[in-house]
């Protein structure tokens, strides 16, 4: 038993050392709370998910929103995308389909009393809701990402809606989780006995799903059929970290929030008082089997607890958290 209980804590590294560094500048932008995920237009405007997950957690939920920030801008500010919406909103992960006319925006939403995913348009800065999506099949949904305006690739993190049993898929490190893809109609699993299916993206050419999987630590690359749009696992890239969201640069390159120390962001999300790690990698890809993994930035906690999702555009890097009241705006040198 004691041997199971060091090798835990050693693998949600517990004992590593964090040496704070980056390259860059950095501002604390308030105004949000758990920007959990972001990610950027190709014209510079970045969407932010946004939730009070410590309020949720103490069952006093707030609405939720989603942001938009303008990197364009000399000095960006927030604005609001989700004022007025009439319906119980939580968003988690998020993604975006450009079409040539019109930018689709999906999200994951924790309603109180089902997961959904929520389907808007956005114009004009604010987004009109057009679609509910629900199904028995969204047991714990995390991530997702559009293929185009009507379908998408969604992650559930764990295999059961028990919190209980969540725990103990965590712990004992089971492979419980899942993809789904929706083809604009239905749900069918595409992937299962996954890690903690987390953070989840596709190439440029879409080509490639990449898939982030916490708990084995690994990030996951997979062949997709665009015709059936099944997927075929390629090779996983071992990271040693608990990678969350991903999100792309214009050179394709892939940038993931992390938390180098699991455990450290499970008693953070239990007390704002406790830190947890923040960090940010860059993989290159150079091509489907060569790769470089790069560790950009990375903070004991005390400028920005339990980073979840880096996004970069030109030499802007924005660095959300799950539960922090602020995210990081950088400028990479």
């Amino acid at each position: 038993m004691s041997i199971f209980i060091v090798k835990t804590i050693y693998d949600a590294g517990e004992f590593k050392t964090i040496n704070a560094h980056f390259e860059g500048d950095c501002q604390s932008i308030f105004g949000v709370d758990g920007a959990e995920d972001i990610t950027i237009l190709s014209n510079g405007i970045a969407i932010i998910s946004s939730d009070n997950r410590w309020a949720t957690l103490a069952e006093r939920p707030i609405q939720g929103h989603i942001y938009a920030y303008n990197l364009n801008d000399e000095k960006p500010t927030l604005i609001n995308l989700t004022p007025n919406l009439n319906f119980d909103f939580h968003p988690h992960g998020i993604s975006v389909f450009e079409a040539p006319h019109q930018i689709y925006i999906y999200a994951v939403n924790h309603k109180q009393d089902a997961h959904t995913i929520e389907m808007f348009t956005y114009s004009e800065d604010s987004l009109v809701h057009y679609k509910t999506i629900s199904n028995e099949k969204l047991v714990s949904p995390n991530d997702l990402v559009a293929i185009n305006e009507n379908q998408f690739y969604v992650t559930n993190d764990h295999g059961s809606h028990s919190e209980f049993i969540k725990t103990v898929e965590d712990y004992l490190q089971l492979s419980s989780s899942n993809v789904l893809f929706y083809d604009g109609d239905n749900f069918t699993v595409v992937l299962d006995d996954v890690k903690y299916a987390n953070g989840i993206n596709i190439s440029p050419s879409k080509e490639i799903v990449y898939v982030a999987e916490s708990i084995g630590k690994r990030l996951s690359f997979y062949t997709r059929n665009s015709i059936s749009n099944a997927l075929t696992f390629s090779k996983s890239v071992n990271i040693n970290t608990g990678v969350d969201n991903i999100e792309l640069d214009e050179n394709g390159n892939l940038w993931i929030g992390s938390h180098p120390q699991m455990l450290a962001f499970t008693r953070h999300a239990k007390s704002k008082n406790n830190l947890s790690p923040s960090q940010v990698l860059r993989v290159s890809i150079d091509s489907l089997l060569n790769h470089k993994v790069d560790e950009i930035y990375l903070d004991s906690g005390e400028i920005l607890s339990g980073s979840s999702v880096s996004a970069v555009y030109n030499k802007h890097l924005l660095i959300g958290a799950v539960f922090a009241d602020h995210f990081e705006h950088c400028i990479l040198d």
